[in-house]
């Protein structure tokens, strides 16, 4: 195992735990399923700090699917 796919395998793990720190830090989004219907807020418009997480959670997740693709075909051996 080389230096560049140990590093790949860490930067995979450490991406994989800060996505789920963000996805937990996310606000609820209304009731769920047994509110949808009448006075149900789940499709109502993002907060400012909301949007910006959203942005991040976004941002760290294609980084961490990059790098998995990059793993899973070989490019980094």
């Amino acid at each position: 195992m080389s230096v560049a796919y140990t590093v790949l395998l860490v930067a995979q793990a450490v991406l994989g735990l800060i996505m789920i720190l963000l996805v937990l830090l996310h606000a609820p989004k209304g009731e769920g399923m047994g509110g949808i219907g009448g006075t149900a807020t789940m499709f109502t418009g993002r907060r400012g700090a909301e949007g910006g997480l959203d942005k991040l959670t976004w941002g760290i997740f294609l980084l961490f699917l990059i790098l998995c693709v990059l793993s899973g075909f070989g490019i980094v051996k």
